[in-house]
């Protein structure tokens, strides 16, 4: 008997997840998938080349919802998603991380009875002035199977009354696609210094903070008197440094990017000096790297990074910043430790269970009946 797995990905993070569960999922003749894109991400370095560079398949669906506020983008989403799910008609949908992408997919298949899985959850920064939090936590309280990537995520989903049996601690996806792509990305970074600091800020409570982002940038630019630094400008974070630089903000020391695509990027975080982030993905990634990582946040939804990883929280206090980069300089880095189960292998993992629950009625029912809202 088939099962029809519906994958919904839409933002580049959600990629990084879904294409080494995508791969393990082909190996089972009884599952056919379905790629539906939302688009919201949606130019090219920010999404069509990850699906190339990933070797994702093409989504069969693309909703095109683009750019707009949260309730906006997600409602779009919800409207857009149904008749798709109506069409397709699922036994399952896998929903990636914590987008707003995730919870409207999670919220359709739920109001329509259809079994879901997240991958990636469990994660808590427990500030809920976050947006990513409350997808999270909705998410996973709406979903049927849940699957962690790291022990901490267990112990919230346990502590908010989650049962058991719909836990499952696998690894972390995104480290499946870093450890397959990794020998590949070596050859794009030609031409880089020999010792630089890379950085990335999208976040808006950093970067629509004109005042904190200004002094960031004079921050970024006295470490550039020191070493190289290069930052690929995420689209959003671009509109706030326009503002500050042309109110005189100093730049000259930075190396201003387009976004990079994964390949391009990844190859600029092995090679970094260490890395000054607002990212989750990357805390995750330069653990496993074992790149110095300075995450100028409060709080982060990935402790496993500073508990076991080389991250330092950091928030926004640029003194420390200061502080903490001239100890890198100086050879006092922060060591870590690979996490336990981030070996490349989760999404074989997760694999196995989806195909494995494929006759158990009570997790994909073997025929779906979805006419319209439960």
């Amino acid at each position: 008997m088939s099962i029809r797995i519906c994958h919904v990905v839409g933002a580049r993070p959600n990629y990084m997840k879904a294409a080494p569960l995508i791969r393990a999922l082909a190996r089972f003749p009884e599952v056919q998938q379905v790629v539906v894109h939302t688009g919201q991400h949606y130019d090219f370095n920010m999404s069509d080349v990850f699906f190339q560079q990933l070797g994702m398949p093409e989504p069969d669906f693309n909703l095109e919802v683009g750019s707009n506020t949260h309730a906006q983008q997600t409602a779009d989403i919800l409207s857009r998603f149904e008749p798709v799910v109506q069409r397709v008609q699922p036994q399952c949908v896998v929903v990636y991380g914590d987008v707003n992408s995730t919870i409207a997919a999670a919220l359709v298949c739920a109001k329509l009875g259809i079994a879901t899985a997240h991958v990636e959850a469990g994660l808590r920064s427990f500030d809920r002035s976050m947006p990513e939090e409350i997808n999270r936590l909705l998410t996973d309280q709406i979903c049927d199977l849940l699957f962690t990537p790291s022990e901490d995520g267990n112990l919230n989903l346990a502590r908010e009354g989650v049962g058991a049996d719909k836990i499952h601690l696998v690894g972390n996806v995104m480290i499946d696609t870093l450890v397959r792509m990794l020998p590949s990305s070596r050859e794009y970074a030609p031409g880089v210094p020999k010792r630089f600091a890379l950085v990335t800020l999208h976040r808006p409570s950093n970067v629509d903070d004109f005042k904190w982002l200004a002094t960031m940038l004079e921050t970024l630019n006295h470490i550039g008197g020191e070493m190289p630094v290069l930052f690929p400008v995420h689209p959003r974070t671009r509109k706030g440094l326009d503002q500050v630089i042309a109110k005189n903000a100093s730049g000259a020391n930075l190396r201003l990017m387009e976004p990079l695509p994964y390949l391009e990027f990844l190859a600029l975080q092995q090679a970094a000096e260490f890395v000054i982030t607002d990212s989750g993905g990357i805390q995750e990634e330069t653990t496993y790297l074992g790149v110095p990582c300075l995450t100028v946040r409060e709080n982060t939804e990935r402790p496993v990074t500073v508990e076991l990883g080389t991250n330092i929280l950091v928030g926004h206090d640029l003194e420390r910043l200061r502080r903490e980069v001239k100890k890198i300089m100086g050879g006092k880095a922060k060591r870590g430790q690979i996490p336990p189960l981030w070996d490349g292998r989760a999404a074989e993992r997760i694999a196995r269970i989806l195909a494995g629950k494929s006759t158990e009625a009570e997790a994909f029912p073997a025929e779906s009946t979805v006419t319209g809202q439960r």
